[in-house]
C-alpha cells in the first residue's frame, strides 16, 4: 500500500515539474521512472545535494549528476523509447541550416 502511495506521489510531483515538456517526452520519462523508481530516486537525491552546493542552479546540478547515470537511464528505456529518442535527435538536427538559422 505504501509503495503505491509513494509511486502516486512521485508521479504527481514529476508531472508538476514537467508542465512545459511535450506530452510524448513526458510519457517517455514517466515510463522510465515506473520501470526503475529506485534509480530516479537516487538521481533526485544527488541532484538535491548538488542544488544546495551550487545555489539552486538546476542546469549545473543536472549536468553534473545525469552523466554518471547515463547507462542506467538507457537501461530503463524500452526499445520503443530508444527509437523515439533517436527520432527526436534526428529531428532536432534537421531543424537548423548550416548558418544556424531555423528552417521553415
Amino acid at each position: 500500500m505504501l509503495g503505491k502511495l509513494k509511486q502516486y506521489a512521485m508521479k504527481k510531483v514529476l508531472a508538476s515539474q514537467m508542465k512545459n515538456v511535450p506530452p510524448e517526452q513526458q510519457e517517455m520519462i514517466m515510463g522510465m521512472v515506473e520501470k526503475d523508481p529506485a534509480l530516479f530516486e537516487k538521481i533526485a537525491k544527488e541532484m538535491q545535494e548538488e542544488l544546495k552546493k551550487n545555489g539552486n542552479n538546476q542546469m549545473a546540478a543536472a549536468m553534473k549528476v545525469l552523466p554518471k547515470y547515463q547507462q542506467q537511464i538507457l537501461g530503463a528505456m524500452s526499445p520503443e523509447m530508444k527509437e523515439k529518442l533517436a527520432k527526436m535527435k534526428l529531428g532536432a538536427q534537421g531543424q537548423f541550416n548550416p548558418d544556424g538559422s531555423i528552417r521553415q
